[in-house]
């Protein structure tokens, strides 16, 4: 109860391209988790007959690529970020100032 100085909040920031891209990456994620849901849902109906329990199989064998994909996506987004913060148009700016605060953030 010593101290009274009240708290400033955190600002970040980010440049516009990043925001751009983070988005991007974002909703390639999002899809990809999507379309891995329904891999499994598609291949766990298809158990219930024996007609169709190897094109099952084959769907949770995709499905399970693509929760490899995930994080394909999200070191592809990490690698593009980092070249943006690099690149001589943001060196030196609010972005490259930050990058570790904002690095540390995770958008999904």
């Amino acid at each position: 109860m010593g101290n009274s100085t009240p708290q400033q909040p955190l600002t970040l920031h980010i440049g516009h391209d990043e925001l751009v891209v983070r988005r991007r990456y974002e909703v390639a994620s999002i899809l990809n988790d999507i379309l891995v849901a329904l891999w499994f849902i598609v291949g766990s109906v298809m158990f219930f007959s024996e007609n169709w329990t190897t094109t099952g199989t084959w769907c949770f064998l995709i499905g399970s690529v693509e929760l490899l994909i995930r994080p394909v996506i999200r070191l592809t987004r990490h690698v593009h970020i980092r070249r943006i913060r690099e690149s001589p148009a943001t060196a030196g700016g609010p972005a490259a100032a930050t990058g570790a605060v904002a690095d540390s953030v995770q958008d999904y």
